[in-house]
């Protein structure tokens, strides 16, 4: 027998104001329309902090509810992971909040920053970690507060984002230690500094001591972005003796519908195994994947076995992939 990190409960959580495109154009100028990013993204609305809202009020909340629908008390948790781009502060780690606002008095919590594909790289840490022995029940959260950060000038960008936190609660298990296994299976991780420069932030406490804004060359992040995903998944399923037929569900990160539907086609899914929010909460970087999660066991459509593909691309460039199953 092998520990395995068994997810136990899912959450999400969306602030209350909702933004439309049309809304979008009225409330900050800008030059666009309905037509025109629904046609190029498949985004319809977004979802936007209060001024009273942080990356880590929005992951808390996120985190609760799956904490609620693992059945499990937040004074259990020895370890939080928490990925985003937006912290509260450059420290203390948001993640530190979070683990304060669950009660949890025990273990630790550190942040991940790997922009898009963060919850890919913070679940792929919490993994090893219950693996090795150092915790036994992980919370790890996707959380950001992207408007913060957008340049709403920029309609090339400003339309993409929105905010939100989506959490997984993780807990030590035992398998076989092969692919029948509940649970996560294996993670695969990548960057390539060369091409930071594509997506990127444009301040930080070290560099200019401003926040900065976001940054990106659209059309060459979406020529790395399928191959990668692809390579990345069939890296996965090789890993561990799997074909794309054996795939249950893809859930990855929701960037942009082109991306999406190219997936589900190279994997040969029919579009109901694919799960898309992107359409209601548009790109929400580290939160997109743990949303989507969230939103697919909310309406009941992943069974316990189900074999799922998580996979995003980022800021980095960084990308990777997690097999698991449910």
């Amino acid at each position: 027998m092998v520990t395995r990190a068994i997810i136990a409960g899912c959450g999400g959580y969306l602030p209350e104001r909702v933004v439309t495109n049309d809304g979008l154009a009225e409330a900050f100028g800008i030059e666009t329309s309905d037509a025109w990013i629904v046609e190029r993204t498949g985004i319809r609305q977004r979802h936007i902090a209060g001024p009273e809202e942080t990356a880590s009020s929005l992951g808390a909340a996120a985190a609760r509810k799956a904490l609620e629908r693992a059945g499990i008390p937040g004074e259990a948790v020895d370890l939080v992971v928490c990925a985003t781009a937006t912290p509260d502060s450059a420290f203390p780690a948001t993640a530190v909040r979070i683990q304060a606002a669950l009660g949890s008095t025990r273990g630790f919590a550190f942040d991940v920053s790997a922009a898009c594909t963060g919850f890919v790289y913070a679940l792929g840490l919490a993994d090893s970690l219950i693996r090795t022995g150092q915790a036994r029940c992980a919370v790890v959260v996707g959380t950001e507060v992207f408007s913060r950060i957008l340049d709403w000038t920029d309609r090339g960008t400003c339309v993409l984002f929105g905010d939100g936190a989506g959490a997984v609660v993780l807990v030590a298990g035992e398998g076989q230690g092969d692919a029948a296994d509940r649970g996560i299976l294996s993670t695969h991780l990548h960057s390539d500094g060369r091409f930071g420069d594509i997506l990127l932030v444009d301040g930080g406490a070290g560099l200019n001591g401003e926040a900065g804004k976001l940054r990106m060359a659209g059309k060459e992040v979406f020529r790395h972005a399928v191959s990668k995903l692809a390579s990345v998944v069939d890296e996965a399923l090789s890993a561990n003796g799997l074909a794309q037929s054996d795939i249950r569900w893809l859930i990855p990160h929701q960037a942009n519908l082109r991306i999406i539907d190219a997936m589900g086609k190279k994997l040969g899914l029919p579009k109901e195994r694919v799960v898309v929010t992107v359409d209601r909460h548009a790109n929400t970087s580290a939160a997109s994947i743990p949303l989507a999660l969230a939103d697919a066991d909310g309406r009941g459509l992943i069974e316990r076995g189900d074999l799922m593909v998580l996979e995003g691309i980022g800021g980095g460039l960084t990308w990777g992939a997690a097999l698991a199953r449910f």
